[in-house]
């Protein structure tokens, strides 16, 4: 139906750069939005930052200024650019997405979750 393909993740030094990378495929009408959970070792899965379809971004206060999101609607994909991570960056990121398909209203879906590690 739809699926969430991540790329991107790995171990990366604080101060360092990572950039992720999800690509929405299967049969869609319109990716309503798409955005970046993550969760670390006995916490809750958490908000990173969303991107609408029209442009509109949100981002959770501890990467506001350090992580940028950015879609192509077309190819819909939407990548997570993080700069100067942090120790407490390092998580499993989940890509997310909104989706309507040709036979279905908009439903969540979820991308299968890559590990970002940063060393201190």
């Amino acid at each position: 139906q739809v699926q969430l393909v991540e790329s991107g993740g790995g171990l990366v030094q604080a101060g360092g750069s990572r950039r992720r990378s999800c690509k929405v495929s299967g049969n869609i009408f319109r990716v309503n939005a798409m955005g970046w959970y993550r969760q670390a070792p006995g916490t809750q899965r958490e908000l990173v930052a969303i991107i609408t379809s029209g442009g509109s971004t949100n981002y959770a206060d501890s990467v506001k200024g350090r992580f940028t999101i950015s879609r192509a609607n077309a190819k819909n994909t939407v990548d997570l650019q993080m700069n100067s991570l942090k120790p407490e960056d390092a998580a499993v990121y989940y890509c997310w997405s909104t989706t309507g398909t040709t036979i279905g209203r908009p439903r969540d879906y979820w991308g299968q979750g890559t590990q970002v590690t940063v060393s201190s």
